[in-house]
This record gives C-alpha cells, sequence and structure tokens, in this order.
C-alpha cells in the first residue's frame, strides 16, 4: 500500500459515520480485544475496561485506569504491521486494513464512553479504583466519615472494608432514573445531604460528596451549612469545577485548597476520559 493511499484512506476513516451498535458494549470490547491482539497498545486499553467490568460485577472496586483514548499513531501502527506481514498489493492485507481502520473509529467511541457504561449498569459516576480508596482511607486515619449523595455506595463500602466508621447516606432520589442507588453495595440510609450533616455533624471529622448533581445548588446549600456550624472538618469533593459536576455557586464560592493531602488524594484518582474530574479539599 503506497502512502498516498494510506492518507486517503485515514481521511476517509477519520470522516466515516459510526454505524447502529447491535451488540451490547461488553460484546464489542471483547470483540475488539481479539481484533487488535497484535497491537499492545490498543489492547491494553481494552484489557482495562474488561478487567473493571469483571470486578465490578463481581462486587469488587476496580483498579486504577489509564487514560482510555487511543494513541495517536493507531493507524499508522496497523499500516506497520500489516505491511510487515504482507506484500504491497496482498488481497489478505487490504482486506485486514479496511476491517482494522473502519473498527478504530468505533473503538474510540467505545473506550470514550465507558463512564456512561458505567452509569448505566452499575450506577458509578465518579470511577472509583480500589487504590484512590486506600488514599482516603489514610487520610481519614482514625476519624468517622460522613458520606453524601453516596449513590450506590463504592465509597463508602470500599472506606468499610477498611474497618472505617461511615455514616452513608443518599437521598435516593435518583432511583426512578437511572441505576444510581438501586443496587447499593453497602447499607446507605435515605438522607438527603442537609438531613445527613445535621444528624452526623458531631460525630464526624469528614464529609465526603462525589459528584454532586449538575446545575443543582445541594453542594452549595451543603458547603453554607457546614460553614456556618464552625465544625472542624475535611470536606473532601469529587467532581469537574464548572463542568460535568455540581453548581456554579458551589465552585464560584468553594475554596479549594491545594497541598500535600490533595496530592496523595489525587496520586490514584486521575483521568479516564474527556472529563477532568479531580479530587478537592473544600474550605
Amino acid at each position: 500500500m503506497n502512502p498516498k493511499k494510506l492518507q486517503k484512506l485515514k481521511k476517509k476513516v477519520r470522516h466515516a459515520p459510526l454505524s447502529q451498535r447491535k451488540t451490547t458494549y461488553i460484546e464489542r470490547m471483547t470483540a475488539y480485544y481479539h481484533q487488535f491482539n497484535d497491537y499492545p497498545s490498543i489492547k491494553i486499553l481494552i484489557s482495562n475496561v474488561l478487567l473493571a467490568d469483571r470486578m465490578l460485577a463481581a462486587g469488587d472496586l476496580p483498579q486504577q485506569l489509564p487514560l482510555l483514548q487511543l494513541p495517536d499513531d493507531s493507524q499508522d501502527q496497523v499500516y506497520r504491521k500489516l505491511n510487515e506481514r504482507y506484500p504491497a498489493g496482498d488481497a489478505t492485507g487490504d482486506r485486514l486494513w479496511n476491517e482494522l481502520t473502519d473498527a478504530l473509529p468505533q473503538l474510540d467511541h467505545d473506550l470514550r464512553s465507558f463512564r456512561d457504561y458505567l452509569e448505566n449498569h452499575y450506577g458509578m459516576w465518579a470511577y472509583t479504583p480500589a487504590p484512590f480508596i486506600s488514599d482516603l482511607a489514610t487520610f481519614v486515619d482514625d476519624r468517622a466519615v460522613l458520606e453524601v449523595m453516596a449513590g450506590n455506595g463504592y465509597i463508602s463500602k470500599g472506606l468499610r472494608d477498611k474497618h472505617k466508621t461511615v455514616f452513608a447516606t443518599d437521598s435516593q432520589a435518583w432511583t426512578v432514573e437511572n441505576e444510581t442507588g438501586r443496587h447499593p453495595l453497602t447499607t446507605i440510609e435515605p438522607l438527603a445531604a442537609l438531613d445527613a450533616w445535621a444528624k452526623y455533624q458531631d460525630q464526624v471529622g469528614v464529609v465526603v460528596m462525589s459528584w454532586s448533581p449538575d446545575g443543582l445548588p445541594l453542594d452549595w446549600e451543603l458547603l453554607q451549612a457546614i460553614r456556618q456550624s464552625g465544625k472542624d472538618v475535611d470536606f473532601v469533593v469529587l467532581g469537574e469545577p464548572h463542568g460535568a459536576t455540581g453548581s456554579a455557586d458551589f465552585w464560584d464560592h468553594a475554596d479549594l485548597l491545594e497541598n500535600k493531602a490533595t496530592r496523595d488524594l489525587n496520586r490514584h484518582y486521575t483521568q479516564i476520559d474527556l472529563i477532568h474530574d479531580h479530587v478537592y479539599l473544600v474550605k
């Protein structure tokens, strides 16, 4: 295959519309795993997705993920590998080129959609890897924790498994709309964030809030209540400022600390897609 033909085919692949998805997400990822068996930098991304799914299906917290984004030279990798194996004009080489490069935009889309799969299938909004929970448990030390908006309780379960005292709460207002709260991994008390704070503020040293609903003032109301109480608590917030999570008022008025503790908490809470969520200590 000559370079001019390669460039022409690349342009065609970049602008090709995605076909209708007729198989389940994990079935597609499994098929990609075998299809890209000879391309380690691509296969490792697929392998990470499949492993995370298996761990979550077993009721375990998943591993840390890399950024789920295809390498920029993915098509070049395919081109080089096929050129090593097949002579120019070989029908098998051309067929494999077409199959693999046709699959690349589909695979890229599915990798970037892993969070959507987690939300829809597991009710997991903030990707919560086990190493992050270990870091959070170290930060908590011997203090009791209040988790608000706990959803299905991934963070609370992880901390309880490490023998931390956790009051896990959630309003459960979203159970009629999606999987959030429908499949709890641990016991969760049906309390809205403000009610949970009012009940447990005298018993806890850490408050955890993960992925407060986008555009709703619940996070800002809670922050004001914590400030007005004068309680000496650490407020740990997982989210994306002025992005996918929380209200504008919260991010406008939150004092985001940057110190060794926040750096430690973010060691294993890393970006997996185009959402730049982060772990913050908020005052």
